[in-house]
């Protein structure tokens, strides 16, 4: 009696917590093709140092390419899908202007 619902409580949990890792996964597949796009490159680029900001709306975080010595800071609109590289603009400072990642 008790073991269905055991059972039911794990598999929903399984596929809870899957789901979001497979969507994390996808944010960051959609990251690297933003900054491959706006870098005009089509070498591999490292993320580093993401994090959430805005509720989840927003990532800040940190790139490299394959051919560079060191990183770089980005913020990501992950609602408009829209990638900010200039860290002097307003919307990377107030979005990204607490988070010290580099």
């Amino acid at each position: 009696m008790i073991v269905v619902p055991v059972i039911g409580m794990m598999a929903l949990a399984a596929w809870i917590f899957g789901s979001q890792a497979l969507s994390a996964h996808s944010v960051d597949r959609d990251i690297q093709q933003a900054l491959a796009t706006a870098l005009d490159t089509s070498g591999e680029i490292e993320l580093q140092h993401l994090q959430e900001v805005q509720y989840g709306y927003g990532i800040c975080g940190a790139y490299r390419t394959a051919d560079g010595d060191g990183y770089t800071s980005f913020f990501y609109d992950t609602n408009r899908e829209r990638l900010t590289l200039d860290v002097t603009s307003p919307k990377y400072t107030s979005n990204c202007g607490l988070a010290a990642i580099c």
